[in-house]
């Protein structure tokens, strides 16, 4: 069986500043210029730039009015964006990272544990020149420059024969050729891998590929729906509070006021108005 095993906490990594990675858990999370001018997970309404909000529908990138520019993978923004694990957001210029719960160490299968490939698997491109291309595991695929490889990219500076992505023992498994430096997935450095739904591939920094499985969502939450709400309110809702059984939702009191309404209009009708 492949693994399907959901994600349900993530990280927000500044690198090219000092905040640590900051927790992001279900609920809304503000995001915007400290005390000091740094960009860093706020609560100040005052502050904020933007909002990530996670729930039983993904994890979403809301804007505020005082961002200027805003990129997701290099592509614009310019309201709202739902989100991958992996994704490099830039925020009035500054660069952030949306990263999954650290992972234990993989056991990769021995190499040469080949069991035919798994056609149901695939790599979708969702940048770079590959954008809107699928590439099925059926067999092996060798990402590199040289003309043998299946997902070839155009780089003088990439190596001919970068990595080997393939199905062994019901896993996807990703490894680095030699000579090769590693692969970015989900944000992070990674030579060797074991690859699950949701995962995000990049090679030479733009080339972006999520792997994905029909029947099952690109970005797995299933174990993040029995504790959220089915919607979370982003112009109401507390900044960095996880909505819980406290939660007002106003659609039932609605109806208990429409019931109570009816219930009186029959009442009048039935029993006559007092004279």
């Amino acid at each position: 069986m492949l693994d399907f095993r959901a994600v349900d906490t993530y990280r927000l990594r500044f690198p090219n500043q000092n905040p640590p990675d900051a927790a992001i858990g279900p609920g809304l999370h503000g995001i915007g210029r400290n005390a000091d001018g740094v960009l860093a997970p706020v609560e100040d309404t005052a502050r904020m730039l933007a909002q990530l909000c996670v729930d039983r529908r993904g994890t979403w990138l809301k804007l505020g009015n005082a961002v200027r520019t805003v990129h997701v993978n290099g592509r614009p923004v310019k309201r709202m964006a739902m989100l991958r694990v992996g994704d490099a957001i830039y925020l009035d210029g500054t660069e952030l990272l949306l990263l999954g719960a650290p992972r234990e160490r993989d056991v990769l299968p021995p190499p040469g544990n080949q069991d035919g490939g798994d056609p149901r698997m695939l790599l979708r491109g969702v940048g770079g020149q590959y954008h809107g291309r699928s590439f099925t595991l059926e067999r092996p695929r060798v990402v590199g420059r040289g003309p043998d490889a299946d997902i070839r990219i155009d780089d003088p500076a990439f190596p001919e024969r970068h990595a080997r992505i393939e199905v062994q023992g019901g896993q996807v498994v990703m490894r680095g050729l030699p000579g090769a430096e590693a692969t970015v997935v989900n944000g992070e450095m990674r030579r060797d891998a074991v690859l699950r739904t949701g995962d995000q591939l990049v090679f030479d920094a733009h080339h972006r590929f999520v792997v994905e499985a029909p029947g099952r969502p690109a970005l797995p939450h299933d174990a993040l729906a029995p504790a959220l709400p089915d919607d979370i309110d982003l112009e109401h809702a507390h900044i960095g509070k996880t909505p819980g059984k406290g939660t007002v939702r106003r659609l039932p009191w609605l109806l208990l006021a429409a019931l109570l309404i009816a219930g009186a209009l029959s009442a009048l009708l039935l029993f006559g108005s007092p004279g």
